[in-house]
């Protein structure tokens, strides 16, 4: 048998008796590092006797309380296997576990979302005759709920009293937790802690109030309200943020208004969530207005307003307000080392297309990150500077940073941009090495690069091989089979999706709309549009101008210009897609009476260079000299389009088709003076 030596550790540090002769002949259990204990070692160059040992685990066994203090210092550090094995430490050595370091253990096992760990746990509460303790039940219940494990939370929840109110919510709270918002399960729960006569509580109502918000179930989450007002909890400010956040994100602007005209002590938790309401349904303006509201009635800003108004201010490019909320922070000292407020100012200067104060930004910062290098990358990418985005990476991990999931998102559509096979195939390989893989996202960046590269097996290598697939990842699968002209297999990939348990969104229908076009596949264009009509898809511009063009292209024109009637708000590429329609089907005249009505005082609808490449199309297969010429005029001059290489191209062909030589001469020096500006 191998001898045996004692480890020594900072809390505990034990002198070696000088006349040790014998060997310890038993062994202790696998135990952290930092605590005594007897470790196997071929070459031993010291032994104890058995009475040491004893003391030592005399000491543990008379103040247990340090082995807990070390347990929850682990777990607060998320070093899970190391606090799980001095568990099993004490386990064996029979010592007594303290429900707070159960909580502890259950936190972090709750955190890290590991169900292992929680099993184990869950068995050592038992051990120590602690599983009908109420306190851990409910914590185990959500635990289990957090790990996706329901039947084990369920488990535990059937074998509480059903008279607390506190295990009915750890299971709804555990729901959120996972991403579970199927809002009728959950309703569900709801319904039955009603019916058992629990006691519902603010929180009760919180959770349900977050699950409809995240499934935008307007309809229960309006009965929900009416339910929370008759229990008496409408004065509630928690449930008040909860409502007029499911408000929002259900699309009701007024009803979240009205909502918050309710209170009449404003605090910034609900200001915030007003501010981030209209941030999140595209209204940057009322978010920057009730931002000046909410100081005007005296409550300053804080970090988390910032950070929501800053991308704010760069969507709308209003670089005044930025340099403006710059000073503040500036201003204020705690916030000018926040790291979160660094990225949002580089995110918000690079949007405002102001690379230099974005750049100052970054480099006049003390400290970096990983998400800082990200925001200057984005930067890079958004204000056309794609080299250097690619060059940053290696910079960033000269400086010590490792690329995130986030920053290989944004980088490799860059890599399939610039046609960077050898860069894409090192993050691909930098992805492998990192365990980034399943990750959904990544795949489908890397299907989408190798799609660009020309390199379409690797599409299909990698499509086939992703384990969790979800709608995105199926539309990148299209969309690459797309780029590579492959269309009956985007098409058979496309039927595979309505085969599994996911279902095409509007984006799908909309690529596949397009297949149909292109194949002139009227009858699968026909079974597609009843889809869209089915998920209600109509009203959105982009689905409805793909239906357009799959009918015009198939010849029924008609069928094209009723659903272009039908269209309740024309926007310029409806107006542009019905103009193409005629086109498509040699109707010239038919086609410039609508740009006409486009144009109309009564439309105010501006082209844009799509409508006057259309336009210039449909001239060209008309023979409408003088219309090209007056309608180039027009939107060059009063829309401020500016002509293409293309535009000119068109324009010089009809008229030297025509025979007027002399004009396109004209619109040849014209053209050579855009190419030398």
């Amino acid at each position: 048998m191998d001898a045996l030596i004692v480890c020594q550790v900072p809390l505990f540090c034990f002198k070696p008796r000088s006349n040790t002769k014998s060997h310890i002949k038993t062994k202790a259990p696998p135990v952290p590092s930092f605590y005594p204990i007897a470790v196997a070692n071929p070459r031993p160059k010291l032994s104890y006797r058995r009475d040491v040992l004893s003391n030592i685990f005399t000491i543990h066994t008379k103040n247990p309380h340090i082995i807990y203090r070390e347990i929850q210092r682990l777990a607060s550090q998320k070093k899970l296997n190391e606090a799980l094995a001095l568990l099993d430490f004490l386990d064996h050595r029979g010592i007594p576990v303290s429900v707070t370091t159960f909580s502890s253990l259950i936190s972090t096992c709750i955190r890290l979302k590991s169900l292992d760990a929680a099993k184990r746990v869950h068995a050592h509460i038992r051990v120590n005759g602690l599983e009908k303790n109420e306190f851990l039940q409910t914590k185990l219940v959500q635990l289990y709920a957090c790990c996706g494990s329901i039947d084990d939370a369920k488990g535990v929840f059937e074998t509480m009293p059903v008279t607390s109110v506190y295990p009915w919510n750890a299971l709804l709270r555990g729901n959120i937790m996972m991403g579970r918002h199927n809002h009728r399960e959950i309703i569900t729960s709801f319904a039955e802690m009603q019916s058992s006569g629990i006691d519902l509580n603010v929180y009760s109502f919180s959770c349900l109030i977050k699950s409809l918000a995240a499934s935008h179930s307007l309809r229960q989450g309006l009965k929900t309200h009416g339910i929370m007002i008759k229990n008496g909890f409408s004065e509630s400010y928690v449930l008040k943020t909860s409502l007029i956040d499911m408000y929002f994100k259900c699309g009701k602007i007024k009803l979240a208004c009205s909502v918050f005209r309710e209170v009449e002590e404003k605090d910034i938790v609900l200001w915030g969530a007003m501010i981030a309401g209209f941030a999140h349904n595209k209204l940057p303006w009322e978010a920057l207005r009730y931002t000046k509201l909410m100081i005007d009635s005296g409550i300053q800003v804080n970090s988390v307003i910032l950070t929501i108004i800053l991308p704010v201010i760069g969507e709308i490019s209003a670089l005044k307000t930025g340099k403006e909320v710059h000073a503040y922070i500036t201003k204020k000292k705690g916030y000018s080392t926040q790291l979160f407020l660094h990225s949002s100012l580089i995110d918000m200067y690079c949007k405002c297309g102001d690379m230099i104060s974005g750049r100052k930004v970054f480099y006049g910062s003390k400290e970096r990150s990983t998400v800082s290098w990200t925001a200057l990358l984005s930067g890079y990418i958004q204000n056309g500077r794609l080299e250097q985005a690619l060059r940053s990476i290696i910079w960033m991990q000269q400086e010590g940073f490792k690329p995130d999931l986030v920053t290989l998102a944004t980088v490799l559509p860059v890599c399939g941009r610039l046609r960077a096979l050898n860069k894409g195939k090192e993050l691909h390989a930098y992805a492998v090495k990192n365990g980034f893989f399943p990750d959904v996202s990544i795949s489908t960046c890397l299907m989408m690069m190798y799609s660009k590269c020309d390199i379409h097996s690797y599409c299909s290598r990698l499509f086939n091989t992703m384990e969790n697939k979800n709608v995105i990842a199926w539309t990148a699968m299209i969309e690459c089979l797309i780029e590579g002209n492959f269309l009956h297999d985007a098409l058979d990939v496309f039927r595979s999706m309505q085969m599994s348990k996911h279902r095409p969104d509007s984006v799908t229908i909309a690529r596949s709309l397009s297949i149909c076009s292109e194949l002139k596949a009227l009858h699968l264009g026909k079974e597609i549009h009843g889809q869209v009509l089915k998920k209600s898809f109509e009203p959105i511009p982009f689905v409805c101008i793909e239906v357009m063009k799959m009918y015009a292209k198939c010849g029924e024109i008609k069928k094209a210009q009723s659903l272009f009637d039908s269209t309740p708000i024309k926007g310029s590429m409806v107006w542009t897609t019905i103009i193409e329609a005629y086109e498509y089907n040699s109707q010239p005249e038919e086609a410039m009476r609508l740009l006409k009505q486009m144009l109309s005082d009564g439309n105010r609808c501006s082209p844009t260079h799509f409508t006057l490449t259309a336009v210039l199309n449909v001239c060209e297969q008309g023979g409408f000299a003088d219309d090209a010429i007056k309608y180039f005029g027009l939107m060059t001059r009063k829309f401020k389009i500016r002509a293409s290489d293309e535009h000119y191209s068109s324009i010089i062909r009809l008229l030297t088709c025509l025979g007027r030589k002399e004009e396109a001469e004209c619109f040849i020096q014209m053209r050579s003076s855009l190419n030398q500006g």
